[in-house]
């Protein structure tokens, strides 16, 4: 999706995801835990691919409010991240991040063991808002 609707409507609802393998080199604390500055990242990753798809542009991440880390996320998981677009200003866009783990590492059947989790495990949530420069 390109352009601006009048009022931003037709931008609402646009959905981004993306899926990522967590590596064990991002393991920060015990258990294979990693901080959740990584997955802050990631919903900026999908913040800029909403920005150029609504807005041609990469757009400025401006703020996260309402950040809730639901459950862990390891070394060895797969998560997928998604942004939408929930309201849309003249400038400003505010998303709903969502990240959820949908795939496990599971070593206690072996070094490089996995398992497809049989639901989504939500495991961070947050609200942000994004500002497009000036048209």
């Amino acid at each position: 999706m390109t352009g601006h609707a009048p009022g931003g409507g037709g931008l609402v609802g646009l959905t981004v995801t993306h899926r990522r393998y967590v590596p064990h080199g991002h393991a920060h604390y015990g258990g294979g835990l990693v901080d959740g500055a990584y997955v802050l990242g990631l919903f900026g990753d999908v913040a800029t691919e909403a920005s150029i798809r609504a807005d041609g542009d990469e757009g400025l991440l401006a703020a996260y409010s309402d950040v809730q880390f639901r459950a862990p996320v390891r070394a060895g998981d797969v998560i997928e991240v998604s942004a939408t677009i929930t309201r849309a200003g003249r400038r400003s866009r505010d998303l709903a991040f969502t990240a959820r783990v949908l795939c496990r590492a599971d070593p206690e059947r072996g070094p490089s063991a996995a398992r497809a989790l049989p639901e989504p495990v939500v495991a961070v949530t947050a609200a942000g808002t994004v500002v497009v420069p000036p048209r």
